[in-house]
C-alpha cells in the first residue's frame, strides 16, 4: 500500500491540534473518519504514531516522523504552487527574437503590460537583423520572432500580420530630394549614389532593385549606415519603422513609385508548442500592437 497525501495531513493536524476532536473540525472530517486515516497510516509503516492510552500524544516515531512529513509536505506545496503558477503563466522564461526597429519602438509598451500582469517571469528579447530572427526561430533559441514575414519558409511558421510598415527614402536634410516631401519615385534615386541595406530585399520583386545591383556602398549594421547617410555620401530606403524619430539631420520621405510595405508581425514554429507563459506575450502582441498603426503611418 502507499502513502497517501490526506493521511500525512491528517497526522500533522492531530498534532498540530493536540487531538481528534479539533483535527476533526480543522479538517472538516469525522472523528471517525480521522482516527480510521491514521490508522492505515500506521498499518503501512508499520509503527504507531500515538500511544494506545493517549491519543493526543505521538509515541518516540511519530515524533521522528512529525519533522520529516512536515518537510516533505512544505516541499510538496512548493511544487504544486510552482506547477500551477507555471501552468497560469506566471513563473518561466519567454525568449523572443525581433529585429530592431520592432525591438525599439513597439515591444517595449508590449513588455511593459507583460511584466505588470506576470512579474516573475523571465524575458529574454534579442535584436537581430531579419535573417538572424529567422535563424533563432528555426533553431529553437527562441519561442517567437517578431519581423518581415517573407524571410520565413511559411510552411513551417504560423504568422499573424501586425503593422504595416511602409518604405521610404532617407537622406540629408538638405538633399534636394527632401523637398519630395509628398513622396520619391525610384528612378529619382539613380542620380544619387545609393547605399544598400539589408532591407534592400524589399526592393527585389519591384524594377527598383537596379538600385539596389548598381550600389555602390553596402551596409548592414543599422546604426553604422545612420553614420555613413549623415556624411552625405549617399542615400537609401528604409521601412518607416526603422527610421528614429529623433533624427535631426537626416529625414524620411515616402517611396511611391513603387509603392512599398512590409507586413511586420509575430511567428512561432508550427511543429512546436510554446509555453503558457510564451502563450501569453504572443497574445498581447496582437493585443497591443495591431492598435498601434497609426504611430506608423
Amino acid at each position: 500500500m502507499s502513502i497517501k497525501l490526506q493521511q500525512l495531513r491528517h497526522f500533522v493536524m492531530v498534532v498540530e491540534e493536540g487531538g481528534f476532536r479539533a483535527a476533526s473540525k480543522r479538517a472538516n472530517r469525522s472523528q471517525a473518519a480521522l482516527s480510521t486515516s491514521i490508522k492505515e497510516l500506521e498499518k503501512i509503516l508499520g509503527q504507531p504514531l500515538f500511544e494506545s492510552g493517549n491519543k493526543s500524544k505521538i509515541t518516540p516515531f511519530g515524533e521522528i516522523c512529525f519533522p520529516k512529513i512536515i518537510q516533505f509536505l512544505n516541499v510538496y506545496s512548493a511544487l504544486d504552487n510552482d506547477l500551477r503558477a507555471a501552468a497560469a503563466g506566471q513563473q518561466g522564461r519567454v525568449r523572443i527574437a525581433s529585429v530592431p526597429s520592432v525591438a525599439v519602438k513597439l515591444i517595449p509598451s508590449v513588455l511593459r503590460a507583460f511584466c505588470e500582469q506576470h512579474p516573475d517571469v523571465e524575458v529574454s528579447l534579442i535584436d537581430d537583423n531579419a535573417a538572424g530572427v529567422a535563424a533563432r526561430l528555426l533553431s529553437g533559441e527562441v519561442d517567437l520572432a517578431l519581423g518581415n514575414y517573407s524571410q520565413l519558409d511559411d510552411s513551417m511558421i504560423e504568422f499573424i500580420p501586425l503593422i504595416s510598415d511602409p518604405v521610404g527614402v532617407v537622406c540629408l536634410k538638405d538633399n534636394p530630394l527632401a523637398q519630395q516631401s509628398q513622396g520619391v519615385e525610384w528612378e529619382t534615386l539613380l542620380k544619387q549614389p545609393f547605399i544598400r541595406n539589408g532591407t534592400c530585399t524589399l526592393l527585389d520583386p519591384t524594377s527598383a532593385r537596379v538600385l539596389s545591383e548598381q550600389a555602390l556602398y553596402s551596409v548592414e549594421n543599422i546604426t553604422s549606415l545612420f553614420s555613413v547617410l549623415e556624411l552625405g555620401i549617399g542615400v537609401t530606403t528604409l521601412p518607416k519603422l526603422a527610421f528614429p524619430t529623433n533624427e535631426t539631420q537626416l529625414v524620411w520621405l515616402p517611396l511611391i513609385n513603387p509603392q512599398l510595405e512590409r507586413q511586420i508581425g509575430i511567428f512561432r514554429l508550427t511543429d512546436r508548442t510554446i509555453s503558457p507563459q510564451a502563450q501569453a506575450f504572443h497574445d498581447l502582441c496582437i493585443q497591443y500592437l495591431r492598435y498601434q498603426q497609426d504611430d506608423v503611418d
